[in-house]
């Protein structure tokens, strides 16, 4: 297929996982590029951030149908379901230095991301309910 012949030198390969939000996964490729198939909504289909997908260090996924990366440079790029993390445009100036990212991927509630800054703060991002609002604890 088109992805197969893709696929070389792979580093990473993440998947989607939810109930009704799996079948998406993404690869890493030696030259810090990525791919993607599977469920188009679900970021199988990375076209709209392909352009900024350069020198790609790590990618996490949310079981909610959602991908983030994080670049050599520190900042995330995400896609996929836009409620499940997959638009990490409202905390997109926050996402500097970025250490690691985790995203939630239960059986109903995967759908959300948290990432881990170099001063040891965390942004997240996502569905609230399933951890994408941490504005109650962000103090401690």
């Amino acid at each position: 297929s088109a992805v197969q012949d893709q696929l070389k030198d792979v580093q990473q390969v993440q998947g989607t996982n939810g109930l009704f939000a799996g079948g998406a996964f993404a690869a890493v490729l030696a030259d810090g590029s990525v791919v993607t198939w599977g469920k188009p909504g679900h970021g199988g289909n990375s076209s709209a951030v392909q352009d900024q997908l350069k020198n790609v260090q790590q990618i996490q996924a949310t079981g909610g149908g959602a991908f983030a990366a994080i670049l050599a440079d520190g900042s995330v790029v995400s896609w996929g379901d836009p409620d499940r993390g997959g638009d990490s445009s409202a905390v997109q100036d926050q996402l500097k230095d970025v250490q690691q990212v985790q995203g939630t991927n239960g059986l109903f509630a995967g759908g959300a991301f948290a990432a881990v800054l170099a001063d040891g703060s965390v942004v997240t991002w996502g569905k609230p309910g399933h951890g994408g609002n941490s504005s109650a604890v962000q103090d401690q």
